[in-house]
């Protein structure tokens, strides 16, 4: 792996992304998102708030730091398609980027605008909520597909992998699946919090109970069936795989996931604090990384060794002289 300048920076980019998206948790999670009210740009209507109570302050901070995110993405992609040629893999990641930062902020534009924020319950903030995850794991998957390759990683190549590319697809679809329904989950917790463990069991069966609630029940079926069927696929990865990155890649995953689930059902026994909300959403953003690097070192593409038959050919930059 090489870290030139730019290579660097594609990391430090997707970093901050990480510390935007916990902050963004946190806005949720502490019901501040009101408060800048119905407005946005702006911010109660302007530019830089006067006046600001604490949760105006925590929603305002948020919007700093999504600005400065969008800055950056912009920056990198303005540097990406200077430095690199037409048809490089790190330009086709830093065009993704680029468009999975903008409808990202379009979603939380969304968001604020429609007034699906503080403790609205509706079935749209829930839609919208999920569209949001699944937009930030593919924004993530596109920063860190950037930083690899600008690093020295090849790039993947599905074809030729018979039912393990498909296999692959599918994993990645039930992360995503599962994030979405985690952050729907996190929503409920916010809106619907329990003062016990018994409310909070008696809510999940209660047959009146809002869908956000009786959410709570499945996430964690969901989270099990995902995770095995992950570990198993990379299990399978790896018995063809040589790589010795790639079967790191598998064996971090793998632990963490068990991390990942007990750290879930620790949060339903402390009846969901932010510091553990917050932290479970760092694992679930972590675990997506790590799925996103097995996939490209596990599918990339093979360095075609160089034959006898190549070694005789002629340099086209050589020209003879009759």
């Amino acid at each position: 792996m090489k870290l030139d300048s730019f290579a660097k920076f594609a990391w430090g980019v997707l970093v901050y992304n990480l510390t935007v998206i916990l902050w963004g948790a946190y806005v949720r999670a502490s019901g501040s998102g009101a408060g800048c009210g119905s407005h946005w740009p702006l911010c109660n209507g302007e530019f830089i708030p006067q006046t600001p109570q604490v949760a105006t302050m925590i929603e305002f901070t948020h919007r700093l730091s999504s600005g400065l995110a969008l800055l950056l993405v912009i920056g990198l992609i303005i540097w990406a398609f200077r430095q690199y040629p037409q048809g490089h893999a790190v330009r086709l990641g830093a065009g993704l980027s680029m468009f999975f930062m903008i409808t990202e902020a379009l979603v939380g534009a969304g968001l604020v605008l429609f007034e699906l924020v503080a403790y609205d319950t509706s079935t749209a903030r829930a839609l919208v909520i999920a569209m949001h995850l699944i937009n930030t794991f593919l924004l993530l998957a596109s920063l860190v597909l950037t930083a690899w390759w600008a690093s020295g990683g090849r790039p993947v190549q599905f074809k030729g992998q018979e039912g393990l590319g498909w296999m692959m697809a599918f994993a990645f679809l039930a992360m995503l699946l599962l994030g979405a329904s985690g952050a729907v989950t996190a929503l409920g917790d916010t809106l619907f919090p329990a003062t016990s463990l018994a409310e909070g069991l008696q809510q999940k069966f209660s047959p009146t109970a809002h869908f956000l609630v009786r959410l709570r029940l499945w996430h964690p079926l969901i989270a099990i069936a995902v995770g095995a069927y992950a570990i198993v696929v990379i299990g399978l990865v790896n018995t063809r795989q040589a790589d010795p990155l790639t079967r790191r890649f598998g064996r971090v995953f793998t632990g963490l996931y068990f991390v990942q689930l007990a750290s879930g059902a620790l949060n339903v026994v402390l009846l969901a604090p932010i510091w553990l909300q917050l932290w479970h959403l760092l694992l679930s953003d972590v675990l997506w990384i790590i799925l996103v690097l097995f996939a490209a070192t596990a599918f990339a593409q093979k360095v075609r060794p160089v034959s006898s038959v190549d070694l005789l050919k002629p340099s086209p930059q050589v020209k003879h002289v009759i």
